[in-house]
């Protein structure tokens, strides 16, 4: 079957995998309207591959040890999205099911529609919206920007880029709220539009997908990676996040110039004292812990403040009650976003449950607060502290947990047997 144009039709079924990529299959309009009414089936080796599609051979249940046996997956008819840059073709999530019927508890998009019902079972809705900073190369391999920070001269060098790009967010539903250059070359960062629930981490995942996709299609490449250059600034994944009943904004108060309300500072106070076991989530490849320096806007510990960049947690109040909000900042780039919303979520939901009362904010640098604990400053130390923290383990379900160390570790372990160019050029011939 083909469009009025003649271009043949296909929908890609996607799933979010553990690091947020978005894999499946393209089906015809006929066997996607058969997949609507029967659902349709996918290996389950789609849990367990490693970034470089190497399969995790440490799961024992599901994957290449046991011969990667079929998921049955169910597309979402209220995602089907078009891709406006290849004509023809749609886009439509699906969920995951064991073969018998029951729920597949590593799908990461339904670890963090757990959380958000029980969020919502204390009479809240997640608002959340990400920012994303991505580094795009020209056809050469090039930086696309010199690297200076919000210069509009700088801006009109990806206006080809940028009208394919709201093109194609448009088709895919996605709203973009802004666009500036940051302080690295090729470095953009795109603000994505506030979505509750589950929207707000599909549209994120949409984007990055449909940034690539782009990219690709006018020879350039676009990279998310966390940290790219030594000495330059690195690429986050800032999640600005607020807690909803109905259209009134939980977190806003009366005076803008005033102490949040006793909700918004629990919230606060849960991120902090989850967010050394949050790390795992918000930072999880051995890359990212390269971005959480010093002097890059990239938190290192366990902070907050009002509008202090410096902090892990920037707490933002308005005039305007919808847009008071908390902006964690510890997120990279490199994130998978239902892991990340869902790690800030749960913890946020975990200080309001427990009333938990926020240390005093950071009025000043919080980097130099040297007597702070720091936060885990690799991918090893947050293993470990996410393996201490039994509350938001058991919120994000006991069984993913222990399938994304597994992930994790996986990584640990293909780190400690690579030797790379930076170690033979140090060492050779010292020792």
């Amino acid at each position: 079957m083909s469009d009025a144009a003649g271009h043949e039709e296909f929908v890609l079924l996607a799933m979010p995998d553990v690091n947020g990529s978005l894999r499946g299959k393209a089906l015809r309009p006929e066997a996607f309207e058969t997949a609507l009414e029967r659902g349709t089936v996918m290996t389950d080796l789609l849990l367990g591959l490693d970034p470089t599609d190497t399969p995790i051979s440490d799961y024992e249940r599901f994957g290449i040890r046991v011969g990667a046996p079929d998921l049955i997956v169910h597309p979402e008819p209220d995602t089907l999205r078009e891709l406006t840059w290849r004509p023809g073709w749609r886009i439509c999530l699906v969920t995951p099911s064991w073969r018998d019927g029951s729920p597949c508890e590593y799908a990461t998009r339904e670890v963090y529609r757990r959380v958000l019902g029980d969020v919502a079972e204390l009479g809240y809705e997640v608002m959340a919206a990400i920012e994303y900073e991505v580094r795009i190369f020209d056809e050469r391999g090039e930086p696309t920007s010199t690297g200076i920070s919000y210069s509009i001269n700088e801006i009109g060098g990806y206006a080809r880029f940028l009208d394919e790009l709201v093109r194609g967010l448009e088709g895919l539903g996605v709203g973009l709220s802004a666009v500036h250059t940051e302080a690295g070359p090729g470095l953009l960062e795109l603000n994505l539009a506030p979505g509750r629930g589950l929207r707000a981490a599909d549209d994120a995942a949409l984007v990055k997908f449909a940034v690539k996709q782009i990219a690709a299609s006018m020879g350039y490449r676009a990279s998310f990676l966390a940290k790219t250059v030594p000495g330059e600034e690195g690429s986050s994944g800032h999640v600005h996040m607020s807690l909803w009943q109905g259209d009134r904004n939980a977190f806003a108060g009366a005076d803008p110039d005033g102490p949040p309300p006793e909700v918004f500072a629990s919230a606060v106070a849960g991120l902090l004292e989850h967010l050394p076991g949050a790390s795992l989530l918000l930072n999880p490849t051995i890359n990212s812990y390269k971005r959480l320096v010093p002097g890059w806007f990239a938190p290192i510990n366990a902070t907050w403040g009002y509008e202090n960049r410096s902090c892990a947690v920037r707490a933002i109040r308005s005039a305007r009650p919808e847009l008071w909000r908390f902006e964690c900042r510890r997120p990279g780039a490199d994130a998978n976003p239902y892991l990340a919303l869902g790690a800030l979520a749960a913890s946020a939901a975990d200080g309001i449950r427990r009333s938990l009362s926020a240390p005093p904010p950071e009025a000043g640098d919080a980097y130099a607060r040297t007597d702070l604990p720091l936060l885990p400053g690799s991918l090893e130390a947050a293993i470990e502290a996410f393996r201490a923290d039994a509350g938001l383990r058991s919120a994000l379900g006991e069984g993913f947990s222990e399938y994304f160390v597994t992930s994790r570790v996986w990584e640990l372990k293909a780190w400690q047997d690579t030797v790379t160019d930076w170690e033979r050029e140090r060492y050779i011939r010292a020792v």
